[in-house]
């Protein structure tokens, strides 16, 4: 049984149509499956920088949010080590600047979890609108699978809550 300190964390603005995909990801998380007392379930939000205390306490982080990356709107992605500083070097969004820099920081404070990004090619991220685009609110099951895999990839368990 892993009894490291794992965080699942969507980041993300909900008012922005699909950018707000991390947030609904974690929210669907927090309804349908109980956690361990190791895992953390988070709202991370637009709060970037702020973010350092938090991601500083966890050893594994994943981190769910849209992901730029000339694909298909809801095409799925899974982005680890070395590879994070590259993709966020992109500047998809201003969150993922300052997470970039919360982690960055973190690196100075010698606290940096093991991260992995998944996520979803985003459809509208400009709209002033609190729903997700179909073809993104589509790949939320899709996207709960996989970070329920990573999960298991850390020997994590889980179980689903009963639906009423």
């Amino acid at each position: 049984m892993n009894t490291e300190h794992v965080m699942i964390m969507g980041v993300g603005n909900i008012l922005l149509s699909d950018e707000g995909f991390g947030i609904r990801v974690v929210e669907a998380l927090q309804q349908r499956y109980d956690f361990p007392d190791n895992v953390s379930v988070i709202d991370g939000g637009v709060l970037g920088i702020n973010l350092m205390g938090v991601i500083s306490e966890a050893d594994q982080l994943i981190v769910v949010d849209v992901i730029r990356n000339k694909g298909n709107p809801g095409d799925l992605y899974r982005i680890d080590g070395k590879d994070i500083p590259e993709r966020i070097r992109a500047k998809n969004s201003l969150h993922q600047i300052d997470f970039l820099e919360s982690l960055t920081l973190c690196q100075a404070l010698d606290k940096v979890p093991e991260t992995v990004i998944v996520g979803v090619e985003p459809q509208d991220i400009e709209t002033l609108s609190i729903e997700l685009t179909p073809t993104t609110a589509n790949r939320i099951d899709d996207m709960i699978q996989m970070v329920l895999s990573e999960m298991d990839r850390l020997g994590v368990t889980y179980t689903e809550k009963e639906r009423a």
